[in-house]
Formats: C-alpha cells, structure tokens, sequence
C-alpha cells in the first residue's frame, strides 16, 4: 500500500503544489492583513488556513490525478510520456479513479472549515469542474494554456473568497486584489506551460493536439511566452498601486524586481535551437518565483 501511494504522490508529482500553494498562501496573509472597506482586517483564524491547506492539496491532487486519467492513451503515444505510471502499467485505472473521487470529495469536505462562509461550499463543485476541464482543452484549442493558468488563477482568488466571504457579499470590490493577484499568476503559468509545451512540438502537431508551439512554432511559442511573463510583471506593479489598502511597501517592490530578473534568466535558458534546459526553466526557476513571491510579499504585509 505505502509503495502504490509512493507510486501515486510521483504520478501527480505531489512535490510541485508549490507551484500552487505560495500564491494562495500570499492571498491569504493579504486578505487577514487588509482593512475591510470602513472596518478591520478579518481576524486570523488557524481553521481558516488549515482549510486553505487541505483544500489546495486535495483540489490539485485530485486535477493531476483526473488529468492523468483523461490523458493516459495519448501519453501512451508520446515517446517523452508513455513511461509515465498510467501507460507503464504501474497504477491501475481504477485505483487512480478511486485516488481522484476520494481527493475530490476531501476537497469538498475542506470547504466547511470555513463555514458559516457558506461561499466556499458553494463554488466548491464549480472549481472542481474548472480544473477537470482543463485536461480536455488541448483537444480543441490551443487557448489550453490559459485554461491552466485561469485554473490556477482559482488558488488566490478562492483563498481570498474563503477568509472574506462574509465581506464580498456586501462589498464586492473587495476582491480586486485577490484577482489582480490571480491574473498575474494566470500569465505567469499560461508562459511557462507554452515554454514546456515546446517539447512535444512535432507529437502535438501529429495527432492534432492544440498547443501554442503546435500552431505557432517554437520561436512564436517561445516570444508568446515571453508576452505573457511580461503580463504576469505588469500585473505585480499594478497590485499595490491599485490596491493602496493592502500596505505593500519597499519590500515587495524589491521582490517584484527579482521576479523579473528571474523570469528574464527563464527565457535565456530556452531557445528555439536549444530546448534542452525546458525542465530547468520550468521546475527550478519557477519553483523559486513561486515560493520567492510568497516570501516577499508575506514579509512585507507582516514586517
């Protein structure tokens, strides 16, 4: 049992919520430490961020598990993929989908950690149903990318909703930071996912799979990319002079500055000659971006 759950935690590379999680935790150190409009910051409660833990961690497990599922014969076709547990013969359909409805229903579960916000039950199946579509966008658009990045745009956002529920349904306006943060994440994974799509180029192309680098070739590929990272930049300055509110400070503007010297080292390491480095530009410089963004901007609200 501990070897096929070892398999499974591999299967959705359990590892990389971090790609994920930093951005909803950044949205909820803002929504606890940001004035209601006319009133007080909602007081820290620990059962709130234990929901939004559980509830990450359940939601994406249970999207890379689906996406899998929905994935596994066209991985079986593709050279780069078809060693991955589903075609490989190491997990088993079914225990796979039993992996996905018990994560799904643990995400549900998570949300009512939050009640009486009763916003977080109610969006609950409607997110769900957001991530799982996604694994069937490349089939008919190569927009797929966005959809990935809108997906993950959700963490921010549904952090916020879920410790300031009770404030949105008499302020909406309330929810333009989490969303200004949301966008700058959904250009930011919407360009590195068209930077990692460049390695399956000519098996997209051959099975008609949409993708950006499909329709565009790598270097359009590469300079959309490119386009989208400098949106997510521009959505990171627009957060605090938008939203005075939220108090950023030195700090973050340092942060922000880092964030882009990181995401300009991103686009060096990829050419459309050279794709060889795609899995150091996609794990490790994100995976900084990641966690760096949520450290700065963490220790600036709460400094």
């Amino acid at each position: 049992m501990l070897q096929q759950l070892g398999h499974i935690l591999a299967m959705i590379r359990f590892s990389h919520t971090l790609f994920a999680l930093p951005p909803a935790m950044l949205s909820a150190v803002m929504a606890w430490t940001t004035p209601a409009p006319g009133g007080a910051p909602p007081a820290f409660r620990w059962r709130e961020l234990a929901g939004i833990l559980l509830c990450m961690v359940f939601a994406r497990s249970a999207a890379m598990a689906f996406n899998r599922l929905a994935d596994r014969r066209i991985d079986a076709e593709n050279p780069r993929t078809r060693m991955r547990h589903l075609p490989a013969g190491t997990l088993t359909v079914g225990g796979v989908t039993a992996f996905t409805i018990g994560c799904s229903a643990g995400f549900i579960a998570s949300t009512l950690l939050f009640l009486p916000n009763p916003l977080p039950i109610a969006l609950s199946v409607p997110v769900l149903a957001v991530l799982f579509a996604y694994s069937f966008t490349k089939r008919f658009t190569s927009l797929a990318h966005f959809w990935l990045g809108a997906a993950l745009m959700l963490a921010p956002v549904s952090a916020w909703i879920a410790i300031r529920g009770e404030i949105l349904l008499t302020a909406p306006v309330d929810l333009l930071p989490a969303v200004i943060l949301g966008a700058a994440i959904l250009f930011w994974v919407a360009g590195f996912d068209i930077i990692y799509a460049c390695q399956d180029v000519e098996f997209d192309a051959k099975v008609r799979l949409r993708s950006v680098p499909a329709r565009l070739g790598v270097p359009g590929a590469l300079r959309l990319a490119a386009v989208c990272h400098l949106g997510m930049m521009i959505m990171l300055v627009a957060l605090p002079l938008a939203c005075p509110q939220l108090g950023f400070g030195w700090i973050y503007g340092i942060g922000v500055a880092a964030i882009g010297a990181l995401l300009l080292y991103e686009h060096a390491l990829v050419r459309p000659d050279d794709l060889t480095r795609v899995n150091t530009a996609f794990f490790h410089v994100n995976a900084v971006v990641s966690i760096g963004l949520f450290l700065i901007g963490a220790l600036d609200l709460l400094v």
